[in-house]
């Protein structure tokens, strides 16, 4: 299976534990004798910065007439969790996850958030692995080709900041509350205010999640509002 994913993707480890801690969730690592630092988090800390780098520079060699501004809102479209797990899903990286017996018992491969998590440790890897170069040519390859013909998505917090601003609510408050279970299976809560007195919370298994979903409820509030 390896072999065929790294057809697929178009390079070759010459290091094959860094692939291996590319597709390595947390669970995974945690039930067998790992921690944090054996999963994918580290690597996927490194790809997203890799990420925002290649595409900040396409956006910006590509659209010369885009201000600050719409180049921040477009990049947020490409790399947004939705957009990733898209392309995540297409290189067949759902199949190459290894999980935990809960997560993967409680539907963790059709999860955007471990998706999209393991595309951007999949470019950390190759980064570490082969270099800038190679990194590069794989964001624009797969990530930044094509947009024209992908889907993409505009974030929940995004459209909430617009709408908020246009109604001259100022800009929405996000905080924890809480975090709570096991390692591998963190709950956070997220609490979301926004002027008014309009406030609501959301749960999910990072904080990007939970603030992203609060964001949907605050939506909807705002809708009736």
């Amino acid at each position: 299976m390896t072999d065929k994913f790294e057809k697929t993707i178009g390079y070759r480890f010459r290091d094959s534990h860094l692939l291996t801690q590319a597709m390595t969730h947390s669970s995974y690592a945690n039930e067998h004798g790992g921690n944090r630092l054996t999963c994918n988090e580290r690597l996927e800390f490194l790809g997203d910065a890799v990420l925002e780098l290649v595409s900040s520079e396409v956006i910006y060699a590509n659209h010369p007439d885009m201000y600050e501004g719409q180049m921040t809102k477009f990049r947020a479209s490409i790399v947004c969790e939705p957009a990733l797990a898209e392309v995540a899903r297409t290189l067949g990286i759902p199949d190459m996850l290894l999980l935990g017996k809960g997560e993967e018992a409680a539907g963790g491969r059709k999860r955007d958030s471990l998706t999209s998590d393991a595309l951007e440790a999949l470019i950390g890897a190759v980064y570490l692995d082969g270099g800038f170069v190679p990194a590069e040519s794989f964001v624009k390859r797969f990530i930044m080709s094509g947009l024209d013909k992908r889907s993409l998505f505009k974030d929940s917090k995004t459209i909430l900041q617009e709408r908020m601003q246009e109604m001259g609510l100022g800009d929405p408050v996000y905080e924890v509350l809480s975090v709570t279970g096991p390692e591998h299976l963190r709950v956070f809560t997220v609490a979301l205010r926004a002027g008014d007195g309009l406030e609501c919370s959301a749960e999910g298994r990072n904080k990007k999640q939970a603030e992203q979903l609060a964001a949907e409820q605050m939506l909807k509030k705002l809708e009736k509002h």
